[in-house]
């Protein structure tokens, strides 16, 4: 058996629908934490609100 003939390993990553919901939801939250749509850095500028929002995050928590 020569190496094209045999199996592939199995994909990394994406193995079921529910992983491929949560990262599509985690990234739709960047996109609107990023965007300014929460009260959440809203104080911060554009290139930090992501950050200013997840250290106000971790300050409530």
């Amino acid at each position: 058996m020569t190496v094209a003939d045999s199996k592939p390993p199995p994909m990394r990553g994406l193995k079921r629908d529910h992983s491929a919901r949560v990262i599509t939801r985690g990234h739709a939250l960047m996109q609107n934490i990023r965007r300014g749509h929460y009260e959440l850095g809203v104080d911060a500028r554009t290139r930090c609100r992501v950050a200013a929002a997840f250290t106000e995050l971790a300050r409530t928590i």
